[in-house]
């Protein structure tokens, strides 16, 4: 029995259809899904009859719940070649389309987690259903949110970006929508309808979600943004941590406890992540940054036993090293950061 492709891809009268076909792994990206999904915006790219994209999935069980964590960690136990080359052709895949220039188009119905907001949040449209749950959890398991976190978090309002880079918290659509993350709202029933009027009306997709488009309604995190603005606002994790305990209300002290479960050394590398890709010009400069870090960080401790503790035996009890923040140095975070040889950098697609 010949398995079905993971990427399928279909032109339907101008729209061009990118649908991602591995629902058992919730869609979790491997570097051949990258090379497919590459392969088809790039035969589309110059192709007059496409005049727009759709990302969409197969299956019920979501949009796509990440990369594909446990190769990274075999990979990153050993020489981390094969981490690296995944990254980096996730990375050309993300960056291909954030300067894509179709209109782009990502329906994301269910889970979107970690490569799953890396191929949706650079589309031009971006369609929350109420079954929608989006987060960056990357800090409990060692990583950082890379898939362009270090462009779109510190992009979003106040320090909002911030908040979910550190406690990895889990967005329902009324959040998502109000902070910008996903553009509208719809209900998943719609989606048959959804894409038949794309197929009808491909070079307008904005005007056809706007169709579409219902209200989420309010906003949980509303009441919580000045908390957040205040209290993450601060350009170190400890400072963080002070500010929470200062605060003393319940919900600073929950999000105290939360960031206390995460990898400390992961907090002080996704802090700085956002802190310096919210000083980037260009999403080509974050996603060499990412690339360095990527590499790097798989090879540590604190990954290998995150991915140990929460995918492999599933007990959720890591012992990070160092467990404390104090331990982690200035010098071991500018070690992660610095540049690579030049012919080991990664580079955009031409």
């Amino acid at each position: 029995m010949t398995s079905e492709p993971e990427i399928l891809t279909r032109v339907e009268t101008g729209l061009g259809v990118i649908t991602l076909n591995r629902p058992k792994a919730i869609h979790a990206l491997n570097k051949g899904m990258c090379e497919a999904m590459i392969a088809a915006l790039l035969d589309w790219r110059d192709d007059p009859a496409v005049q727009s994209v759709l990302i969409d999935h197969a299956g019920e069980r979501g949009f796509c719940a990440g990369g594909d964590i446990r190769m990274i960690a075999e990979s990153g136990a050993g020489d981390a070649l094969e981490a690296k080359a995944f990254f980096h052709a996730e990375y050309r895949l993300n960056h291909l389309l954030f300067d894509y220039p179709r209109p782009v188009t990502a329906l994301v119905d269910g889970i979107v987690m970690g490569g799953g907001v890396g191929i949706s949040e650079p589309a031009d449209v971006r369609i929350a259903t109420e079954r929608t749950t989006y987060a960056m959890p990357e800090t409990g398991i060692g990583l950082f949110p890379d898939v362009g976190g270090g462009w779109f978090l510190p992009r979003l309002p106040g320090q909002t970006g911030a908040w979910l880079a550190l406690t990895g918290a889990r967005l329902k659509a009324a959040d998502t929508v109000a902070l910008g993350i996903h553009t509208h709202f719809m209900p998943s029933e719609q989606a048959g309808a959804l894409k038949a009027a794309l197929t009808a009306e491909p070079a307008d997709p904005k005007a056809v979600a706007e169709h579409f488009a219902a209200d989420p309604g309010p906003s949980p995190l509303d009441e919580h943004r000045d908390a957040i603005d205040r209290l993450f606002g601060h350009d170190t994790v400890e400072a963080i941590f002070m500010a929470l305990e200062a605060d003393g209300s319940d919900w600073a002290l929950k999000q105290l406890s939360i960031l206390k479960t995460k990898s400390p050394q992961s907090m002080k590398v996704s802090l700085r992540q956002i802190r310096t890709g919210a000083g980037l010009t260009s999403f080509a400069e974050n996603m060499a940054m990412e690339y360095r870090l990527g590499g790097r960080v798989v090879r540590t401790h604190d990954f290998q036993e995150g991915v140990r503790a929460v995918i492999v035996d599933k007990d959720n009890a890591p012992k990070w090293s160092p467990a404390d923040l104090a331990d982690v140095t200035d010098a071991q975070l500018d070690a992660l950061f610095a540049p690579l040889p030049a012919h080991e950098e990664w580079t955009p697609l031409a």
